[in-house]
């Protein structure tokens, strides 16, 4: 442990004072109001590793960090691994705000009584509610405020462990999540911090709050810091964000003298009909592509749909070898512990030169708790295994592109790691059969890729972060970054909402994830796709007003 005054931020990060000040508070609750390129996740990731590495969070105390989205959730517990080191890391719980009801629901189930109350083998779906059997996730957060209100044990429980709490992304924050927040920590010892920008509130849907940072900050006594910098996005682009700022919250609008610079760029293209966009697009990708841009540093972005809107771009890219992942399918299950463990299992043993999957699959099986000499013998057995199923799906007469055959290669694996080991991957797999149900959705995912073309390591690619360039939602995209970004569509037809600020709240989430190179399309003309809903309207207009903002210098 070092003295809080020793402390300074992991790489050499400088912060802004107001960022300093949050990252370094020690015994008060805190709501920090940043825009876009703030730098608030990284915040929080530097706030963990004060916490952990001056012992404000004493062991065996932890820090509970609660996200909207898994991809968001992940994002923040590596940063803080690479921050403090794993060790330290452990005791930092990154979650959502479904995962931390499931955690609450599991460990204190038999306080659900009656209509509410739930067998111990009980199931998650999305749509259908069965007495004591299945419940949906929509139902997860009132369940779990219902324990906390109600079962003094519980909020005892959840206090005694957690003594800081992160909120990410609290603007979009809705009712009942906001009441399971007060009803685990109000009134107690625990120290909140709460980050969030109300120019990024794209949850309006879902019932998020009006004025939930104000309304925290009333709660919970909470010091307001803004944070003014944007450390993400070149000049030109934080110009045209700025534009947008100056029309929803004008006193939040920077000086121009703070965005001078050259840097960055911004297109708006036109297209006659969808395929010509497409092959346009595909066209600028395969060039930044050759130019040593990362997949994962282009982003095709879509207000909603993607598999319909980007189809046409996603068959031009197929056709050219591009590998590319739909988020809407793949984010979530992705970033689950169990997800990555099969799918880095499948790029070690079907595809050459993977060494940072092998590094990750021997990080995530490592027993850490065993003794030394029992830890390097499974290490010894895992490695073995691995040297002989790669011998096995290299052999003439195994059917490597039929989904069928490697399903029983990784349950010969998982049966190896074990149960117990899989179980401890995350809290959500230790009860009931999500573990189960995941491992089934990982190996669709699989089959699903694979016979697109019948090729193993062309498969993995598009399941794949790292070699695969992504097409998301709005929503999916929050709290990314890319160098290249691609709006998709800036149509009345995809941007209309009976609230026209949610449309602009969208639009500037979007353009604000660009680092340096920002692409708006529209076309006059998209054929109907297959599996378009009734209505699809296959004249389009462009968007004008937000197009505007991207006029200027």
């Amino acid at each position: 442990m070092i003295p809080p005054e020793d402390w300074c931020p992991a790489d050499g990060l400088i912060l802004e004072p107001n960022a300093l000040t949050a990252v370094t508070m020690i015994d008060a609750n805190v709501v920090v109001a940043a825009g876009p390129g703030a730098g608030k996740t990284e915040l929080l990731a530097q706030r963990a590793d004060f916490l952990l590495r001056t012992g404000q969070c004493p062991y065996p105390r932890r820090i509970l960090a609660v996200s909207f989205k898994v991809d968001a959730a992940r994002n923040l517990r590596e940063r803080v691994r690479r921050r403090c080191g794993s060790q330290l890391a452990a005791r930092f719980d990154s979650v959502t705000f479904h995962a931390f009801a499931k955690r609450l629901i599991d460990n204190f189930r038999p306080a659900l009584v009656g209509p509410n109350a739930l067998d111990p083998d009980y199931r998650i779906d999305t749509e259908t509610r069965i007495l004591r059997k299945q419940i949906t996730f929509k139902d997860m957060v009132p369940l779990a405020l219902k324990i906390v209100g109600s079962n003094a044990y519980a909020r005892g429980g959840i206090r005694q462990t957690y003594s800081h709490v992160f909120l990410d992304e609290f603007q979009d924050c809705n009712n009942s999540q906001y009441q399971l927040v007060k009803a685990a920590f109000g009134q107690s010892t625990a120290v909140l911090t709460a980050v969030g920008d109300t120019k990024q509130r794209i949850m309006a849907f879902a019932g998020a709050l009006d004025g939930v940072l104000q309304t925290f900050a009333a709660d919970f006594s909470a010091d307001p810091l803004p944070l003014y910098q944007n450390f993400r996005s070149a000049p030109r682009l934080r110009r045209m964000q700025n534009r947008m700022i100056a029309r929803m919250d004008p006193a939040a609008a920077s000086p121009a003298e703070d965005l001078v610079g050259e840097d960055g760029a911004i297109e708006v293209l036109k297209f006659d009909t969808a395929s010509q966009e497409a092959e346009v697009i595909a066209d600028r990708i395969e060039d930044w592509l050759e130019q040593g841009v990362p997949p994962s540093e282009i982003a095709i972005l879509v207000r909603q749909q993607p598999h319909l809107v980007a189809a046409a771009l996603g068959s031009e890219l197929t056709a050219r070898g591009i590998a590319f992942r739909n988020e809407q399918e793949s984010q979530d299950l992705t970033a689950e512990p169990i997800a990555a463990l099969v799918f880095s299992f499948l790029r070690v043993v079907a595809d050459d030169r993977q060494p940072d999957a092998y590094a990750e699959l021997m990080r995530i099986v490592h027993r850490s708790s065993a003794s030394e000499q029992e830890a390097a013998r499974f290490d010894s057995q895992v490695k073995q295994k691995l040297r002989t199923t790669r011998a096995a799906v290299r052999d003439s007469a195994f059917a490597a592109g039929e989904p069928a055959a490697w399903t029983p290669l990784v349950h010969e694996f998982l049966d190896l790691v074990s149960r117990p080991v899989l179980t401890a991957l995350s809290p959500g797999y230790q009860q009931g059969n999500r573990l189960d149900d995941l491992i089934v959705k990982t190996l669709d995912a699989y089959s699903r890729e694979l016979t697109v073309n019948g090729d193993p390591a062309h498969a993995l690619r598009r399941l794949s972060e790292a070699d695969a360039v992504r097409f998301l939602t709005i929503h999916k995209c929050k709290g990314l970054e890319f160098e290249k970004v691609v709006v998709l569509g800036v149509e009345t037809q995809l941007f209309w909402d009976r609230n026209a600020d949610t449309v602009m709240s969208e639009f500037f989430v979007a353009i604000s994830r660009a680092k340096r190179h920002l692409v708006l399309t529209y076309a006059e003309y998209r054929e109907r796709p297959d599996g378009a809903p009734w209505k699809w309207d296959e004249l389009r207009t462009p968007h004008r007003t937000l197009l505007s903002f991207a006029e200027g210098p």
